[in-house]
C-alpha cells in the first residue's frame, strides 16, 4: 500500500499544526497532492485505467476547490503552500 498511516502523519505533521490534524486545508491539499502524485505516476504506464483517470481528475477539483477556499481565507498561507508543494496555476 502505498499510503501508511505513517506516512500519513508525516505529511499532516509537515503540513498541519500537529500529527493529528487532518481537517485544515493545508494539511488535506497536502495530501490530496500525494495521492495526485501517485495516480499521475500510475496512469503514465496503465493509460487506459479509465476509473483510476476519474479518480485522479475527481481529486484535483477537491483540491482546486480548497485551494480557492484557502486563497479567500488567508493569502499568505495560499503562497506559501502553492510554492512548499510545487503546484502551479
Amino acid at each position: 500500500m502505498y499510503l501508511n498511516p505513517e506516512k500519513k502523519k508525516e505529511i499532516f505533521g509537515q503540513y498541519g499544526k500537529s500529527n493529528t490534524d487532518t481537517g485544515s486545508p493545508e494539511s488535506q491539499i497536502a495530501l490530496f497532492s500525494y495521492r495526485i502524485n501517485h495516480l499521475t505516476e500510475h496512469l503514465k504506464s496503465n493509460h487506459k485505467d479509465y476509473s483510476t483517470s476519474r479518480a485522479l481528475r475527481m481529486l484535483v477539483g477537491k483540491r482546486r476547490r480548497l485551494l480557492d477556499y484557502l486563497k479567500e481565507k488567508d493569502i499568505e498561507k495560499y503562497r506559501s503552500l502553492i510554492k512548499e508543494l510545487g503546484i502551479r496555476r
